[in-house]
């Protein structure tokens, strides 16, 4: 039995993710079901607003949601940076003036006005050893990382805390100080958030796409994802983005980008399924485009040499996928490592991950590995990750069973990216070996 995404046209359009923030507009169970079908792969919650409590019931609607159409999610928590969230109860406009003195306040019971600012200050550390912890979070989004070093601390905390060890952390570069150490922080992070809203106020306008392109481009070649938000900001009260914003969602496409963030697009947007739905068609068409070729060999030239046994085999594999036209590689792996390298030479056909779990011990408790590393892959550009059954007789680490195999072509015939005579590349690895094969469909 394997559990993954159904990935027909009509469920995941693209090989872009898109992460969709939950808010008051999307999040019971109804709307997160559409905004599933519509292609969300990542749940952020943006805990700059809302409590603990809050949060929970939205996640809780989640599950509920994900349970019913049989679709593995993400989750992933934003946290608070060092910036303060005034809390405006009446909504109405609050004028202040030059030179007057305001009072910021954490009572949040206060009404704010000219003189007074009720304001958010909970701090990072509480928000994860609660709520991050009780949910077991597959991605902490690091707000206003600024040099490696935050990365570091909070990857120690994380690991204090035991239940996150595996959590990843993706630094969002926010400011002019984030960029400058840029190249020291990917290399601690797992993968990079490019916050170009607040990026916009720090740097000049007619430098941001320099940084994006630039950016983008050393993920690639690191083989991190990267994210990129703010693409269509009036869809929050629009039908359609405007032809600046598609055009910018196909261009970071273009790029190479592995996933477009909505914020509140989807948090208090009025179309968040539309939204979704939109981006994800764009993102297919720019696809249709990408040079995927040249891309290669850039890649490779940019690689290590002498180059790992295993990324030797992803390349090997997507070599073969492309010459003979594969409709699909199929990875078996127990850590998503194999799948990443495969996906980092960005293949023009899906890349079914087949996660094997791996049962593990603490001296306390057994437990299977495997659900983190299977949703992780959910933000990577053209994983498709399938998490096997831990009970199913054929599945071990070294050695994986055919049966296994022709569960996950059927899955990928049932969605429709498998057909007859269709070729597969499938690598996987057979006692201390890896191995890459072709094969040919029959009716």
């Amino acid at each position: 039995m394997l559990i993954g995404w159904n990935i027909d046209q009509n469920f995941f359009p693209a090989m872009t993710k898109i992460i969709g923030t939950l808010g008051p507009k999307s999040r019971s169970v109804e709307e997160i079901e559409g905004c599933l079908k519509a292609g969300m792969s990542v749940a952020r919650f943006d805990f700059s607003g809302g409590d603990n409590d809050y949060h929970q019931e939205t996640l809780e609607n989640l599950k509920i949601a994900a349970k019913g159409i049989k679709k593995l999610c993400a989750i992933m928590l934003d946290t608070v940076g060092p910036e303060l969230q005034v809390f405006n109860k009446s909504e109405e406009p609050i004028v202040l003036e030059i030179d007057a003195f305001v009072t910021l306040t954490p009572d949040q019971t206060k009404e704010a006005s000219s003189e007074v600012l009720p304001v958010n200050y909970a701090g990072l550390a509480k928000v994860i050893a609660t709520w991050g912890v009780r949910n077991n979070i597959d991605f902490l989004s690091l707000s206003y990382t600024r040099h490696a070093e935050d990365i570091r601390q909070t990857r120690a905390y994380l690991d204090e805390l035991g239940n996150l060890q595996q959590t990843q952390i993706f630094a969002k570069i926010e400011t002019i100080e984030g960029l400058k150490h840029f190249d020291e922080i990917l290399q601690e992070a797992d993968g990079i958030i490019l916050s170009r809203g607040n990026l916009g106020i720090d740097l000049q306008p007619e430098k941001v796409f320099l940084f994006q392109k630039a950016a983008v481009h050393k993920c690639n070649m690191a083989g991190k994802p990267a994210v990129v938000t703010r693409v269509v900001d009036s869809m929050s009260g629009n039908l359609r983005p405007t032809r600046a914003e598609a055009t910018d969602v196909a261009n970071a496409v273009l790029d190479g980008t592995d996933a477009i963030l909505l914020g509140a697009e989807t948090f208090r947007g009025l179309y968040p399924l539309g939204t979704i739905s939109i981006v994800g068609k764009i993102c297919a068409e720019a696809e249709k485009v990408y040079n995927q070729a040249v891309y290669f060999k850039r890649t490779m030239k940019h690689s290590i040499e002498p180059m790992s046994h295993l990324e030797s085999i992803a390349t090997t594999a997507v070599s073969a996928a492309i010459n003979v036209k594969a409709s699909v590689i199929v990875v078996f792996t127990a850590s998503g490592r194999t799948a990443r390298l495969i996906a980092k030479y960005r293949p023009t056909m899906p890349v079914l991950s087949v996660v094997i779990p791996r049962l593990t011990t603490n001296q306390l408790r057994w437990s299977f590995t495997g659900a983190f590393q299977a949703r992780q892959t959910l933000v990577v550009r053209g994983l498709f990750p399938m998490l096997a059954d831990p009970r199913h007789p054929a599945e071990s680490i070294n050695a994986t069973n055919d049966s296994v195999l022709k569960i996950a072509l059927d899955h990928g015939k049932t969605v429709g990216l498998i057909k007859p005579h269709d070729r597969i590349v499938v690598c996987q690895k057979i006692g201390d070996s890896a191995v890459v094969k072709i094969l040919e469909l029959e009716d």
